[in-house]
């Protein structure tokens, strides 16, 4: 069950690209390797890496995702700000 956190980050970034579709593959040695599936056949993207640097690569691809705010977070935020001249 080591590669859930690796699936759930191919799932977070098939979510963000549109008109890509992703996927990973498990080397015998337990690394991953990331793959874009084009014309129906699978294109490596990544050389075999461990589980954190595969998450990491994922996670750094793709359109971001838009963090939404409040407008109470947003005042809490403002708060948290030091202004000029206060101790």
């Amino acid at each position: 069950m080591r590669s859930t956190r690796a699936t759930a980050a191919i799932a977070r970034l098939n979510g963000r690209s549109e008109g890509h579709h992703y996927t990973m593959a498990l080397t015998g040695s337990g690394l991953l390797i990331l793959r874009e599936r084009v014309a129906g056949a699978d294109r490596p993207l990544s050389a075999a890496l461990s589980l954190d640097e595969f998450v990491q690569l994922v996670d750094s691809m793709g359109p971001k995702k838009e963090v939404r705010i409040t407008k109470s977070e947003a005042a809490f935020m403002k708060q948290l700000v030091k202004k000029d001249g206060a101790p």
